[in-house]
């Protein structure tokens, strides 16, 4: 179900635990697990458990309470929008609105092309930089409508390297 080089790094993330902690390797895991296959369906949830000797359960909570992980197929960029109190009160809500009348598609779905999803997540931990948004490793902050058409721009050019 995963490739080897994903296996022997779960393996790798596993020997950083004594035999009794293996859930301590569990986020690594789905994540590994994710980036292969682009999103974790309940069958690979399943795999990683038993790969780390868990309940299944346990991996379904925290692949169903962070919400990095998938558990259906998303868009190639994942616009993961701050709804928090600073990010709402400096117009997160506008940003979600726009991005959804821009694109097209509602919270939680993709765009037609498989370009990009819309997701609302809790606290990106950058208050400061409000309304902001997390896309990949990496986040966009000081949001505006303008800022954001410049960068769907960019995204649909080709262009994974915008900051």
């Amino acid at each position: 179900m995963l490739s080897e080089a994903s296996l022997a790094e779960i393996a790798r993330e596993r020997a950083k635990y004594p035999p009794e902690r293996a859930r301590s390797a569990l986020l690594a895991a789905l994540r590994i697990a994710q980036a292969e296959h682009g999103y974790l369906p309940e069958t690979l949830v399943e795999y990683v458990a038993g790969l780390l000797e868990l309940p299944a359960i346990q991996a379904f909570e925290v692949a169903t309470f962070y919400s990095m992980y998938d558990l259906r197929p998303v868009g190639k960029y994942k616009f993961c929008v701050c709804g928090s109190v600073s990010c709402f009160l400096n117009g997160s809500d506008g940003i979600l609105a726009h991005l959804q009348e821009r694109l097209g598609v509602g919270l939680g779905e993709t765009t037609p092309d498989g370009l990009f999803t819309i997701a609302e997540v809790e606290c990106l931990g950058a208050c400061k930089d409000a309304p902001v948004m997390q896309l990949g490793d990496r986040y966009v902050e000081t949001l505006t409508p303008e800022s954001l058409d410049v960068l769907i721009g960019q995204l649909r050019g080709g262009r994974d390297d915008v900051r």
